[in-house]
């Protein structure tokens, strides 16, 4: 080649790379190539929504993505990478998802792009692993699983958060990587839905609602343009039509495995749920939607908090008889003081009826309010026989025969009977609930494998609380119709059996009995 050819051919070389610096999808489209599962390695050939798809992320710092399976947008994030490392010095990407194999997996993307660049395109490397790839001009990618920490010491250029709605503890790991974000870094999160409540969810309803920073985007399942109505049917057959929903459609609702159904709560949400008349308390935590009616009868339910800070102290104050919601408090204060506030308020709410939660710290606040003498706590006995909301057994000797404790305590017993009642009683829709908190908590409220409990990062201190008072009157109807019918047998043998219950002279009144030579009134029983 002569020395004309030679310089035309440079000549060509930078104006091609001058494009691809210039143009992303250009840079993609026509240099990279991608392995397919069949045909192997293949030109990336983008569709018009992919096309699109980059163009958001050149023009917005944040990006959430609401995207249905399989449309390769984990391939077009990677390549966007590569272009970022290839084309611009010192950029410092982090890749964080649900595990350390599926962060590495979007690294290995960028690595068999990298290796298929033309040798005028490729940057040299001078770190090459199965977790990160380092170029010579600074620039490099790394993965990790969720953590935390992840991305808490590093200030990174882009911020790749894979499956973001199935990371554990995100909430945290976006609170720590967001600060190393503020320099001008980027962030693209992308996802199926799983379930609502979650960081996930909200960040993508805020960023609808322009309450965040995030530009959002939808890319359902019909945007491909090899997909039709067949092929979406096809996957109601493949995946039945719940997971279906989630994965094609990117049903929020109907996606998760929730303990109450998504619908239910969603029409919960939409039909109930309404901002308190009051808020108490020094952090304002006390909310109140109904004041005390002094015809009614109420119970007081409460779960006590362990003492860390991922947890907290909640209780719920419910009508007995209408099971509405009248009053709730989530929030972190002493047990001292806890113990205090849940005595002055069940006072005011007619002396109700105090269950507190007997597990751990719970007993420290239950000594309060016994400390306080508070007459109408909580007492069960540890075979369940004895719950009643409407009679406690307040003497001491009569509670140590029956074998009675204060408090109610969650054991793998009692913690399935309890959340059962929970999705019974929610699956009818025989309780009103108004607390957006707690339906909140509820949408994380998930079945993994067979225990129910709050998805990793979050809290059920309230879903649980509620659950307690729910069992409770439940049982306790369901006791007292039983005890009901065993009174009326045992005043019966009263009346039947002389010189056993009553003495051996006929009495004028039946429901009485002699002690210690006094007449004892039977008629309480009754």
């Amino acid at each position: 080649m002569d020395r004309n050819s030679k310089g035309q051919l440079k000549d060509v070389i930078k104006q091609e790379y001058v494009k691809c610096a210039s143009d992303p999808v250009y840079f993609l489209k026509k240099y990279c190539m991608i392995q397919h599962p069949i045909k192997g390695k293949v030109p990336f050939s983008l569709y018009d929504f992919q096309e699109k798809t980059v163009g958001e992320f050149v023009n917005n710092r944040f990006n959430i993505i609401l995207k249905a399976r399989q449309l390769g947008i984990s391939t077009l994030t990677a390549g966007y990478s590569l272009w970022m490392m290839t084309f611009h010095q010192d950029k410092n990407i982090l890749v964080i998802a649900t595990k350390q194999e599926v962060a590495k997996n979007l690294v290995t993307k960028v690595r068999v792009m990298h290796a298929n660049l033309p040798s005028w395109l490729k940057q040299p490397c001078v770190e090459d692993n199965k977790l990160s790839l380092r170029y010579k001009n600074g620039s490099q990618i790394k993965a990790v699983s969720s953590g935390e920490d992840s991305g808490r010491s590093e200030a990174l250029s882009l911020l790749i958060l894979d499956e973001a709605a199935f990371i554990e503890k995100i909430d945290a790991i976006w609170a720590a990587a967001s600060q190393t974000l503020s320099t001008g870094g980027q962030c693209i999160a992308l996802s199926t839905p799983n379930g609502v409540g979650n960081w996930y969810h909200k960040t993508w309803m805020d960023a609808q609602d322009g309450l965040n920073d995030f530009n959002f985007i939808k890319l359902f399942w019909d945007v491909h343009p090899e997909r039709d109505q067949t092929w979406r049917d096809e996957q109601d057959k493949l995946l039945g039509p719940s997971l279906a929903a989630q994965e094609c459609d990117c049903d929020f609702i109907t996606s998760g495995q929730t303990v109450v159904d998504g619908k239910i709560l969603d029409e919960y949400m939409r039909t109930q749920v309404c901002e308190p008349i009051e808020k108490r308390g020094v952090d304002s935590n006390v909310w109140i939607w109904s004041p005390p009616n002094y015809t009614k009868d109420y119970i007081v339910c409460a779960d006590v908090s362990r003492g860390d800070s991922t947890d907290y102290s909640a209780f719920h104050i419910m009508d007995i008889e209408s099971l509405e919601q009248v009053a709730e408090y989530k929030g972190r204060m002493s047990t001292r003081d806890y113990g205090n506030l849940l005595v002055n308020i069940s006072i005011e709410y007619n002396n109700a009826l105090l269950v507190i939660e007997n597990n751990n710290i719970g007993w420290a606040t239950i000594q309060q309010c016994i400390d306080r003498g508070y007459e109408n706590l909580f007492y069960m006995s540890k075979d369940l026989q004895v719950v009643d909301i409407h009679r406690q057994v307040n003497n001491k000797i009569n509670r140590m025969e029956k074998g009675l404790v204060p408090g109610f305590t969650l054991t793998q017993k009692t913690r399935p009977l309890v959340i059962a009642k929970l999705e019974e009683f929610f699956r009818e829709k025989s309780v009103k609930v108004f607390s957006q908190r707690l339906i909140d908590e509820l949408f994380v409220f998930i079945y993994n494998g067979s225990r129910a409990e709050a998805m990793r990062g979050y809290n059920d201190d309230l879903v649980m609380s509620f659950s307690m008072g729910l069992w409770i009157r439940e049982t306790a109807l369901r006791l007292r119709a039983e005890g009901i019918e065993l009174q009326k047998k045992t005043i019966n043998s009263i009346t039947t059996n002389q010189g056993v219950y009553t003495s051996d002279n006929k009495q004028n009144n039946p429901w009485t009995m002699t002690v210690d030579k006094k007449q004892e009134d039977l008629t309480w029983l009754i």
